[in-house]
């Protein structure tokens, strides 16, 4: 298979889909890798470094498009892309199709079959490829909180660990999945006073055992909610539903309760964001304020630590690459229930349901695209 791997084009999105090891493992096994020139020098990763392993450098983003039979990207295609992919072409990266319309009908129109990292997805319903960057932006949005909570860039002047003889910063995480659990390891390793709320009790107690004394645990309801934004300084939105469109849990009227210099990290912006006052950002220009509440949204926080998410990105999409590239898509997401819940476009159509929902798609069921003959859970 020929195997492409552009150069990121999201405002700096400092990631590459695919390292110097994982190149030499594919040539080995006889595929070709095409990378575009410096795709990986941000992360670390060298042009002579690919090329040692067995790749051909190419000169141009259009080239590696028009050439690959399968593209591996880390973030989505960009508008510029969007006329590069091509019909029965392979793209596998992070998608969040829920929260882009103009994406979405972008890769209906272009014909290419789109195999979306977040939902990838095990029968324990784990998202193996997600994991490693919500570990990342978990601990990333208490680094970026405690930062905007200083005064020169608006936030309370507030040291979140706090000083003998002044109380510590209280966090409120709300989701208690891997980015929760992550926020409320770093800011609790700070000295902060951590709140973090979820819908889910065992998840909970979960947290309940493993973390400190200071990290407290409470049922997440809008009334709980609207009586803790009003006494915490930083506040991360860390709520996931897989494939779909984040569910509001903070609403612009809720941004009067809290204190002028509050800080909200909404972590869950790549499928829409959970607060309502949500926007993407991005590294460049991360922040901006409304009602004296300062939002950090950028939509792509593990890139601004390239080599760490880089590493820990493709440790878990390797073992999928080679898989789909050995065995060609079909074959291999109808030996992979994991890959198989990976697909979300094929051919113009949309075999997800999440995505057909967030925008009133016509579904189609993803076996009428495999093997009609073989029984395939949808």
């Amino acid at each position: 298979m020929v195997i492409g791997v552009p150069r990121e084009m999201k405002n700096n999105e400092n990631r590459v889909g695919l390292t110097p090891a994982g190149t030499h493992e594919l040539v080995k096994r006889g595929h070709q890798v095409l990378i575009e020139t410096h795709a990986g020098a941000a992360s670390g990763f060298r042009n002579d470094d690919y090329e040692d392993a067995g790749a051909e450098i190419i000169l141009t983003e259009d080239e590696v498009w028009g050439r690959a039979e399968m593209i591996i990207k880390v973030k989505e295609p960009e508008e510029l892309e969007y006329k590069m992919a091509r019909k029965d072409q392979l793209i596998f990266c992070f998608f969040h199709f829920a929260s882009n319309r103009k994406l979405t009908h972008a890769m209906m129109d272009s014909g290419a079959v789109c195999l979306a990292y977040e939902t990838v997805e095990t029968t324990n319903k784990v998202l193996p490829i997600l994991v490693p960057m919500s570990e990342v932006a978990g601990r990333m949005a208490i680094q970026q909180g405690a930062r905007y909570l200083e005064k020169p860039v608006m936030g309370r002047g507030i040291l979140l660990g706090g000083v003998p003889g002044v109380t510590p910063g209280k966090v409120l995480i709300i989701g208690a999945g891997i980015v929760g659990v992550q926020a409320a390891k770093m800011a609790s390793g700070l000295g902060a006073h951590v709140t973090i709320l979820d819908t889910n009790i065992q998840r909970l107690r979960y947290i309940n055992d493993v973390l400190p004394p200071h990290v407290v645990t409470m049922f997440s309801s809008e009334y709980n909610i609207r009586q803790l934004v009003a006494n915490h300084d930083l506040i991360v939105g860390a709520v996931l539903v897989t494939g779909e469109v984040s569910p509001k849990v903070i609403t612009r009227d809720m941004l009067k309760l809290m204190r002028p210099g509050t800080v909200i990290v909404d972590v869950s912006v790549d499928q829409g964001g959970c607060i309502e006052t949500c926007k993407p950002t991005t590294h460049e220009n991360p922040t901006y304020i409304v009602d004296g509440i300062l939002h950090y949204c950028v939509s792509n926080m593990p890139g601004a630590v390239p080599y760490t998410s880089t590493i820990a990105l493709t440790n878990s999409t390797f073992p999928y690459i080679i898989e789909l590239a050995d065995k060609g898509w079909r074959k291999a997401c109808l030996d992979n229930y994991e890959l198989l819940k990976g697909l979300n476009i094929i051919s113009g159509e949309v075999v997800y349901r999440g995505v057909a929902a967030a925008f009133d798609l016509h579904y189609k069921p993803v076996h009428l695209f495999l093997d009609p003959k073989q029984e395939v859970e949808d």
